[in-house]
């Protein structure tokens, strides 16, 4: 049985467990061993860091962190152990994942909960990669962003030009 447990930063004891996401963010995991960079493959990680991200600013949501985690070379200890519904499930919220690695069986929960799993092919800071996940927000987006932000309801309405006469 794995043990899951949510840190975040509270201002009363009667916050939920997962915050509400601020209008127009998308909320981000991020897949970490230390709490600094995105540096851990989805089975493996310790720890996913959680931020809202806006085109101009980000928040921390919270960190999840996980005792039992697979190794990197995708084995499980005992057959039969899933570790990774777990995950998926304290994932639920999130439009985003990175994280370095991701199994086929992984990627494939994960994407049925909704959440689109980014791999970034070397470990890097986590404030460096918000901020360029914002550059994108700000400038153009590559289109699998921009159908993120539509599905998790924070993309901007279209100006409409038909006159209503």
């Amino acid at each position: 049985m794995s043990s899951i447990r949510r840190f975040s930063l509270v201002s009363d004891r009667f916050q939920k467990q997962m915050p509400e996401r601020q209008s127009g963010a998308l909320r981000i995991a991020i897949a970490t061993q230390d709490l600094e960079g995105l540096n851990a493959h989805f089975g493996s990680a310790r720890h996913f860091a959680v931020y809202d991200v806006l085109p101009h600013e980000w928040s921390f949501v919270e960190v999840i962190a996980f005792d039992d985690v697979s190794d990197e070379s995708g084995r499980h200890r005992t057959e039969g152990d899933d570790r990774i519904a777990p995950k998926v499930a304290a994932l639920k919220g999130c439009q985003l994942l990175f994280c370095l690695a991701i199994g086929g069986p992984s990627a494939a929960k994960v994407i049925s909960a909704k959440i689109h799993p980014i791999k970034v092919p070397q470990p890097e800071s986590i404030q460096h990669l918000l901020s360029r996940i914002q550059t994108m927000l700000r400038t153009a987006p590559p289109p699998w962003l921009r159908k993120v932000v539509a599905e998790a309801g924070a993309a901007k309405e279209k100006p409409c030009f038909e006159s209503e006469d």
